[in-house]
């Protein structure tokens, strides 16, 4: 039986490395690689790889953006590829399959590979995604500057910087980040979106809607405390009386 393996690193020599290690191994194929994030979360739900061996260093989307934009249920195993972070070390030895820390030789590479196949030729499925909700657990408690959502549709990763986000809505079991004359529907609360953004440059002034603070262009009093916020694209947001206190502590009593 053959296992399919996606290899995802920006840097070609990596690349190359890896597929001439794996070329030992007639057991394994190579479905394909990858140069950068981005193209890593839409190659793996669309080729489904067995296992990936994954950089944790890369531009725009890294390593842990991969296993976080993917998602635990639909991670295939992992071999982590880095060549320092002390503390992701620490993390892959509890929640990964293995680590190469480069530079690697070929005894460790086939170590690691190794390891992968044991698990694979007892696959847990469960175990798997418990594993992967533990990694996602301590890579959300860790401290990173992030500047942009990272948002999946029709395949296609996209990324939204923060300063592009005007407002975003509930809608049933999705959220509508609206984005200028772009509206992305996202499969999410809207509580799991308030805690991905910046509390300083977003509010949430009603149960169903969170703005962008610098999207704000006037305020117009309603009836019993309720306000609508028109901001710079048009749109109206209204402003309900029970966050009418979180808005006047940020921007000041309105009235």
């Amino acid at each position: 039986m053959k296992y399919r393996c996606l290899i995802i690193d920006d840097e070609s020599l990596a690349r190359q490395r890896l597929g001439s290690l794996l070329r030992n191994h007639p057991q394994i194929e190579v479905a394909g690689e990858c140069s950068d994030g981005k193209a890593a979360v839409e190659s793996i739900e669309l080729l489904k790889p067995d296992f990936v061996f994954l950089d944790v260093q890369m531009p725009e989307l890294d390593g842990f953006g991969v296993v976080e934009t993917v998602g635990a249920p639909d991670m295939p195993l992992v071999v982590f590829v880095t060549a320092h972070d002390q503390f992701a070390l620490k993390a892959f030895e509890v929640n990964a399959i293995d680590y190469l820390l480069k530079p690697f030789d070929r005894q460790r590479f086939d170590l690691a590979l190794s390891r992968v196949i044991e698990k694979l030729q007892h696959r847990d499925p469960k175990a798997l995604e418990e594993r992967m909700k533990s990694l996602l657990s301590q890579l959300e408690s860790r401290e990173r500057p992030i500047d942009r959502l990272v948002i999946k549709k029709d395949g296609k990763v996209r990324f939204v910087r923060f300063e592009e986000i005007d407002w975003c809505e509930a809608d049933d079991n999705y959220v509508v980040i609206h984005s200028g004359s772009e509206a992305h529907m996202v499969r999410d609360t809207l509580q799991a979106l308030e805690n991905k953004l910046p509390r300083s440059q977003f509010l949430r002034v009603s149960r169903s809607s969170i703005i962008n603070r610098e999207r704000i262009k006037e305020m117009q009093p309603l009836f019993h405390g309720e306000y609508v916020i028109l901001l710079k694209s048009g749109a109206k947001v209204t402003l309900s009386r029970s966050y009418r206190d979180q808005l006047r502590s940020l921007l000041g009593d309105p009235g």
